[in-house]
């Protein structure tokens, strides 16, 4: 290929990411707002991103989510494929220095309080730190259950399929742990319903 060629492709390229960029930067907007949107983002951000480490497993759509242990709140580490084997879970990844992501939790918290015992099981998974998000829980409590990560090129992001870090970021796992959906971006009232049906 011609190097003019090669400039027009990264040139195409760019402006297609530019764009996908400020879509996500502008708010939700109809793009995010769709599942098929949804999917173009994520793939514009997977192209972008930098490879995982090795040795970690980043899942996408229709697999398995990975074997991963993140500790929760008390520092009891839990092993998030396997603690809630049996259920399907929403789980939501966030930080307590997020403007969306605590805009989106009173949300979280009403879809978790109708799911009852056989219902979603939604798991959080903050990207902070331990401090800071029992100072947050504070003031915003909710009761499903909380886990700390640190933020990295390994976090629990990454490896339910966020390689760029983009928060609130949740997926939705069948019973059986396979990921089903994802979302970047927060929850608006009342659209977990029907975005969390398996």
């Amino acid at each position: 290929m011609k190097s003019g060629a090669k400039i027009v492709l990264v040139a195409l390229a760019a402006g297609a990411l530019g764009v996908v960029a400020s879509i996500v930067t502008n708010g939700p907007g109809p793009l995010l707002g769709t599942e098929a949107g949804q999917r173009v983002v994520q793939e514009a951000y997977k192209a972008a991103a930098p490879e995982p480490p090795a040795g970690v497993t980043v899942a996408d759509r229709g697999d398995r989510i990975p074997s991963f242990t993140v500790p929760g709140l008390d520092g009891t580490p839990v092993d998030v494929s396997t603690a809630w084997a049996g259920k399907p879970m929403l789980i939501n990844i966030w930080a307590s220095w997020c403007g969306p992501c605590i805009e989106e939790m009173p949300e979280l918290q009403r879809f978790h309080a109708e799911q009852g015992t056989n219902g979603v099981q939604v798991v959080g998974i903050a990207l902070d730190d331990v401090d800071a998000v029992r100072d947050f829980l504070q003031r915003v409590p909710v009761d499903y259950p909380i886990l700390v990560d640190a933020a990295g090129p390994a976090d629990a992001g990454v490896r339910l399929g966020n390689p760029k870090g983009v928060l609130p970021y949740s997926v939705l796992v069948s019973a059986d742990g396979v990921l089903l959906k994802q979302r970047i971006g927060p929850f608006e009232h009342g659209e977990i319903d029907g975005w969390a049906k398996p």
